[in-house]
């Protein structure tokens, strides 16, 4: 067409089939994500079987993604708020 509207059609659908490809990108990652949650469920589901504490198990997973001056200051701060209720 010369009013330019084929041009627009073929930006709308390139922008379309873009937009397409990161929707089911995601999709497949949040199936993935899905998948790790459930193994990650079943080894806590085994360790409990064996006679581990799972919430305890948690908290090391957490404090072992800190970086050591976070946790560190965490304890001193948890500590201090401890003492001052009369608990440590």
């Amino acid at each position: 067409m010369a009013d330019g509207s084929t041009s627009v059609e073929g930006a709308t659908t390139v922008a379309g089939d873009r937009l397409r490809s990161f929707i089911e990108r995601v999709e497949r990652l949040e199936e993935e994500k899905a998948a790790i949650m459930n193994d990650v469920k079943e080894v806590y589901a085994e360790a409990k079987g064996e006679g581990y504490d799972v919430k305890t198990m948690r908290k090391v997973v957490r404090i072992r993604k800190m970086d050591r001056a976070d946790r560190q200051e965490q304890e001193a701060l948890l500590d201090l708020y401890l003492s001052a209720l009369g608990e440590a």
